[in-house]
């Protein structure tokens, strides 16, 4: 018989008195035998937790008990069974659906209508919980199976089995009793966030320096935050005009920041824009009134309404660390510290200056190269893909060439790009996994009219790694209930190893000693970079829960002021100046909450997954493997993958040693 450690005070107390279990205790432990009282024990206090008025009286609830306990391993395989079945189908087909309702939103088919919002916004499985409750289907789970605490996960996971894992994941899905109006609640507010952030263009273009000068090409459109960062990137490689590009553009990063950005120049082709004066012609508007702040307050106050509903992790900070990652904040936040502090990032500084041959600016924090791209510029790497991948289709046709590519055997990669589908994305792009076997992951990519550019190429490369990931880690898993991998940086980290290799998937280049010492660097400092980015999208969550009733002027001023902060402890000593804003411009903290952090380790997860893959000799099977190992503790997933636990120390010992090739 599996057991578990017993569930402590972690649990409230529910509506039922100890008289009300003693009796279906008494009557089970007749039944069944001395032997399960434990878990008799175990199951009545955690259904009884869980119970309320509306679910009946003392007797409904002993008879309830009575009836649904399965008394014998065989009962409870059979009841483990139906209840992965059915949720794998409920799950899936609400995903489905969900998928479905969001698609005009999500892809690139035409104007937004106010119903499409709508449409968006609706969760149709809000009150899948709320059901599951009311029907009793949730106590059935809890009496019988073991509600485990992120310490005993954490501590005894290793020793778990396959299936005390899978149940003890079952049993989570019961951890809370969360209103299905919450849950709508908190889904319309993420939605409209979405919105606002996949409209957010800025027509380069239209912006003028101070003499007048346009710098940037015809009809080029960039997405804030990701297209503005990875321009910066790109005009690393323009000797003319690049320096001046990137000036502009951290200009009109700080006007997004602080909300000084005219609300007419906003996904607006047709206004000319100095960022620098903050003109606008053939108007000058005013600006809008934090509309940035407003919609993450928006956000933040839905997802506060949970917490009365989640005695075990009462903040959404504590869910997002606790229970989304499975590492306690304080760990998460050593981890970023410690790359952060690291001797390192002056020496990387001093070498980067070195190679630009100037000081650095704030907008070095998003220095690109050390990445290997050989002799070609930007706009050649746009001519080359635009070439091979003029429409979304493209792309997905070649996807069985790019999986064998990566070392896939051509059987796996024919079997995993057929659960691929590639849809324009209206936004930047995104992966989203299928949850049940018989769907498929769809991966949205930006396409323009002339074809994918090198950017789209690089997110859509990265997108696929995170539906192969998805594609193995439910198709080819022996627990649909250990589906995806531990938490989000882990995919993050998958995603990462794929779009490391974009440019040698276009017959560009391939890594030698050199250019993984570079890869080392590059992917140090953008740790550092996430790294701080990360802490401010702490810092203001922190904020946002000290000050429950703060206006959007009040969130504005916080964020600025947590920026700065960071930016002075962490990177002033590097760079030289203080006060700057950047580390505010990523879009994900306004519409995908405390989502930031798990990029941040996830670079550390790359750098260990990438090095355990270079000493195998191969990167499919591996990736295979271990995406395979499904959605236990971060360290024990760490453990069976590499050898060693989640943490900064390959990263930190593979940039030193770059450091001193270079």
């Amino acid at each position: 018989m599996r057991t578990f450690p017993m569930l402590g005070a972690a649990l409230v107390a529910g509506m039922l008195s100890a008289q009300t279990t003693a009796t279906p205790e008494r009557d089970l432990v007749s039944s069944y035998g001395e032997a399960q009282r434990a878990r008799i024990q175990r199951g009545l206090r955690q259904a009884a937790s869980f119970w309320r008025a509306e679910d009946g009286d003392d007797k409904a609830f002993q008879d309830f008990a009575l009836t649904q306990f399965a008394g014998d391993s065989a009962a409870l395989e059979v009841l483990f069974a139906r209840f992965e079945h059915h949720l794998e189908q409920l799950s899936g087909h609400m995903q489905e659906i969900s998928r479905e309702l969001r698609a005009h939103v999500d892809l690139d088919r035409g104007p937004i209508l106010p119903f499409d919002e709508i449409f968006s916004g609706y969760d149709p499985s809000a009150h899948l919980l709320d059901d599951f409750f009311h029907n009793k289907l949730a106590f059935a789970v809890l009496l019988n199976f073991p509600l485990t605490t992120l310490e005993q996960r954490l501590t005894e996971g290793e020793k778990w089995s396959r299936q005390q894992w899978a149940e003890a994941r079952l049993a989570q899905r019961f951890a809370k009793r969360i209103p299905g109006s919450v849950a709508l609640a908190i889904s319309q507010a993420t939605a409209e966030a979405e919105r606002y952030i996949a409209e957010y263009n800025i027509w380069m273009d239209r912006l003028v320096d101070r003499e007048g000068k346009r710098l940037f090409p015809p009809k080029l459109r960039l997405l804030s935050h990701w297209n503005l960062r990875d321009e910066i990137k790109a005009d690393y490689r323009d000797p003319a005009q690049g320096l001046a590009k990137q000036r502009m553009i951290q200009q009109v990063m700080e006007r997004i920041v602080t909300q000084t950005i005219p609300a007419s120049v906003i996904n607006n082709p047709r206004l000319d824009w100095n960022p620098y004066t903050n003109e606008v012609k053939p108007e000058t508007p005013a600006s809008p009134p934090d509309t940035r702040y407003a919609k993450l307050l928006s956000v933040y106050r839905a997802v506060r309404q949970a917490d009365p509903h989640s005695p075990t992790a009462p903040t959404f900070i504590a869910r997002r660390f606790d229970e989304d990652r499975e590492i306690p904040e304080a760990r998460f936040r050593a981890m970023l510290e410690q790359v952060l502090s690291s001797p390192l990032a002056p020496r990387a500084a001093r070498l980067i200056e070195s190679r630009l041959g100037r000081k650095l600016e704030p907008f070095d924090i998003w220095y690109d190269g050390f990445r290997q791209r050989g002799p070609y510029p930007e706009a050649q790497l746009d001519q080359i893909v635009a070439k091979r991948y003029p429409s979304a289709d493209a792309f997905q046709n070649d996807i069985p060439r790019l999986l064998r590519e990566l070392g896939f055997s051509p059987e796996r990669a024919k079997a995993v790009a057929g659960s691929i589908v590639v849809d324009p994305a209206r936004g930047s792009g995104h992966a989203w996994g299928a949850a049940m076997r018989s769907e498929k992951a769809h991966l949205r990519t930006r396409v323009e009219k002339g074809g994918m550019n090198y950017k789209g190429y690089n997110i859509a490369i990265h997108e696929m790694g995170h539906n192969v990931e998805q594609t193995f880690s439910l198709q080819f898993i022996d627990h649909t209930l250990l589906a995806g991998v531990p938490n989000t940086a882990f995919t993050e980290a998958l995603a990462m190893v794929f779009q490391g290799h974009d440019l040698e998937l276009l017959g560009l280049a391939k890594p030698d000693p050199s250019s993984r010492a570079l890869h080392a660097l590059d992917e140090f400092w953008q740790t550092m970079e996430i790294s701080g980015v990360s802490l401010v999208d702490m810092g203001v969550w922190h904020w946002m829960y000290d000050h429950p009733e703060a206006t959007p002027e009040q969130l504005k001023e916080a964020t600025l002021r947590i920026a700065k902060d960071v930016w002075n402890r962490h990177f002033s000593p590097v760079f030289g100046m203080r006060d700057v804003v950047l580390l505010g411009i990523y879009s994900h903290m306004i519409e995908a909450p405390l989502y930031l952090p798990d990029y941040a380790v996830g670079h550390m997860i790359a750098l260990q997954i990438e090095q355990h893959m270079e000493k195998a000799g191969r990167i499919g099977p591996e990736f295979e493997r271990m995406a395979r190992l499904g959605a236990v503790a971060p360290d024990v997933w760490m453990k069976q993958a590499t050898g060693a636990p989640v943490g900064p120390e390959a990263l930190l010992a593979a940039a030193a040693k770059a450091i001193e090739k270079f």
